[in-house]
């Protein structure tokens, strides 16, 4: 695995087309933290996620990696933007996982095809190699897709709504690879929904309405007062509204 650094926000502001979703973003993700990003619908989790990936230039501001590089940034997307339709099997789909060691046409190592065994078996699909991704539940395939980011074996780990509309038990069993990561020193990054899984399992957690509300512990963070105070923003937010002066400036 790379060595490690924190990831620099200096008052980021990310968008689409100039418009913003993140507004002045200023902090530090700490190198092995465990950090959920939280928040109402379209307070800009998402964008933050693909700020720091890489798949988004900031409007203003800049995300500083330390020592990192894109390239260590093991990056799951939403379940909808996954395409299930696409002709592959489950092996194929995870040994995807390996393109940062061996190249996007290299070809299997010696070894490979037991590393690949053991990130279906780490997963809970082991027997499930020849099978379409198409035929998988939504369980299933998410559990595919973090087979496939622990062959990344990546220093940086983003997360966008891992668990959504998962079951019990899969969400269990992926709470339990994430504190495998978190154990390892890896940095994980989360956009989650649920407040209790937030308390119960992250250490940290950025409260966003497309401006911070709060960043630090989950206990101090996720508090009614600063949970009202998020929907009351994202509520009063103007989509018509012009770029913030600091942006125009």
């Amino acid at each position: 695995m790379s060595a490690t650094s924190g990831i620099l926000l200096d008052d980021v502001t990310l968008g689409y087309a100039r418009h913003p979703a993140v507004h002045h973003l200023s902090g530090a993700i700490g190198s092995g933290s465990l950090t959920a990003v939280v928040g109402p619908n379209g307070a800009g989790k998402s964008t933050l996620l693909k700020g720091i990936v890489g798949m988004l230039k900031p409007l203003s501001g800049s995300i500083g990696l330390g020592n990192l590089t894109r390239r260590d940034i093991a990056y799951l997307p939403q379940a909808a933007e996954i395409d299930r339709s696409f002709p592959m099997a489950v092996y194929d789909l995870v040994a995807m996982g390996l393109w940062k060691r061996h190249g996007l046409f290299g070809g299997m190592g010696r070894g490979d095809s037991q590393r690949i065994g053991d990130a279906l078996g780490a997963v809970g699909l082991t027997g499930f190699e020849n099978r379409p991704i198409g035929t998988l539940s939504g369980g299933q395939t998410q559990r595919a897709l973090f087979a496939r980011l622990l062959l990344q074996n990546a220093p940086v780990i983003l997360l966008d709504e891992p668990f959504n509309a998962l079951d019990t038990r899969t969400v269990s069993d992926l709470l339990d690879i994430i504190r495998r990561w978190h154990g390892e020193q890896r940095t994980v990054i989360a956009v989650l929904h649920d407040m209790d899984l937030v308390r119960a399992h992250f250490t940290d957690a950025l409260l966003l309405a497309r401006s911070p509300v709060a960043w630090g512990p989950a206990h101090e963070v996720l508090t009614a007062e600063n949970l009202f105070k998020a929907r009351h923003m994202i509520e009063a937010f103007d989509p018509e509204a012009a770029i913030c002066s600091r942006d125009a400036a």
